[in-house]
């Protein structure tokens, strides 16, 4: 086996829901709507020739996408959700030898698909204020930097970098560094300072933008995800995709979701009301909770961490805990954002307070 395989670290995926017991998974960032109208049912008719091979150019996807984005379907190219596709950059930019700038904590695939390309990762700690030190990570780019993630919003803290703080960033990053704009939880972002990262890859060729269908279109089950970025970061990812990679299904539900935005729309209004509420209830606690753009509200336990993991599966929440740093808890339906405060209150009460 190659010896870039050695330690690595393994994807550690949210817990499922306990069974037998009245609980909810919070753990994942999944959306806790089913499908969108028209989706299962268009899942379920192609699924009838699912003995066939799909289209490998995701072409109709690509196309509704491009006219949608307002993009060159050459600048689209698709993979096996946005994290397929952040592999399949680092296979076509990096290798032994090179380095992968990101900052941490940040999405925990980017150390594991680093050392799978055979890269050293670069990881610049996050502010006090749980947000990306775009400074400190601008000053981490060296002869040898091949790529740096953005993860925007963050994953796990759900914190956003503004346009201003973005635009500074990408000036100082030399151009033969490309900049990954990851960002799942767009569809989440309310702040408008926040900027739209296919606005900035436009004029940018060293910017490449990934998004997925999984978060806020409710296909996590079905792995479907692209990158616009500018032709020659597309060709290179069609050149290391999987052949057949995103499914039949995926695409056809992919492009139906598209076609159902209106209640997309709806239920993205509805989660971030959620999310609201539920940073508001958790800061009436005592918590300090930063400002989340995401589906998902990220609580700094330390040491505490893997005790509140417990204490919220012993009361039917599953969250996802970091150990020694904190716990993400995604924003589901009201009844489960409910225990979640309680059990949080509770804790704070018992084991933060009085302890």
């Amino acid at each position: 086996m190659r010896p870039a395989l050695d330690g690595i670290p393994a994807y550690v995926p949210g817990r499922a829901a306990s069974e037998g017991t009245v609980s909810f998974k919070l753990s994942s960032n999944e959306n806790p709507y089913p499908p969108l109208p028209g989706v299962l049912e268009t899942a379920v008719a192609t699924a009838g020739s699912f003995n066939r091979y799909p289209d490998m150019t995701c072409s109709a996807l690509l196309t509704e996408l491009a006219e949608r984005l307002r993009v060159p379907v050459a600048h689209l190219a698709t993979g096996t959700g946005s994290v397929g596709v952040a592999q399949q950059l680092l296979q076509a930019t990096a290798g032994p030898g090179d380095e992968v700038v990101y900052a941490w904590r940040s999405f925990e695939a980017y150390p594991i698909i680093t050392q799978i390309s055979g890269a050293t990762s670069v990881r610049v700690p996050l502010t006090a204020g749980e947000t990306h030190d775009l400074d400190a990570m601008a000053d981490a780019i060296t002869e040898r930097t091949r790529l740096v993630f953005v993860c925007n919003p963050n994953n796990p803290t759900g914190t956003a970098v503004p346009r201003a703080a973005l635009e500074r960033f990408l000036d100082r990053v030399p151009s033969g560094v490309l900049v990954v704009l990851d960002e799942a939880y767009r569809e989440f972002v309310r702040d408008p300072s926040v900027p739209d990262g296919i606005d900035l890859y436009r004029d940018r060729p060293n910017v490449c933008v990934l998004r997925t269908f999984s978060k806020a279109y409710g296909l996590a089950g079905l792995r479907v995800g692209f990158a616009v970025a500018h032709e020659p970061v597309a060709a290179a990812l069609r050149k290391t995709a999987v052949p057949f990679g995103v499914s039949q299904i995926a695409q056809d539900a992919a492009i139906a979701s598209l076609r159902s935005e209106a209640a997309l729309l709806e239920r993205v209004d509805t989660l971030v009301a959620e999310r609201e509420r539920v940073e508001s209830a958790l800061a009436a606690q005592g918590w300090t909770v930063p400002a989340s753009q995401a589906n998902f509200v990220w609580l700094r336990l330390g040491e505490a961490t893997v005790d509140f993991a417990a204490a919220c599966e012993a009361a039917g929440v599953t969250v996802r805990p970091f150990a020694g740093e904190g716990a993400r808890v995604t924003v589901a339906e009201p009844a489960a954002n409910d225990l979640l405060l309680r059990v949080a209150a509770e804790f704070r009460r018992d084991r933060l307070v009085a302890g």
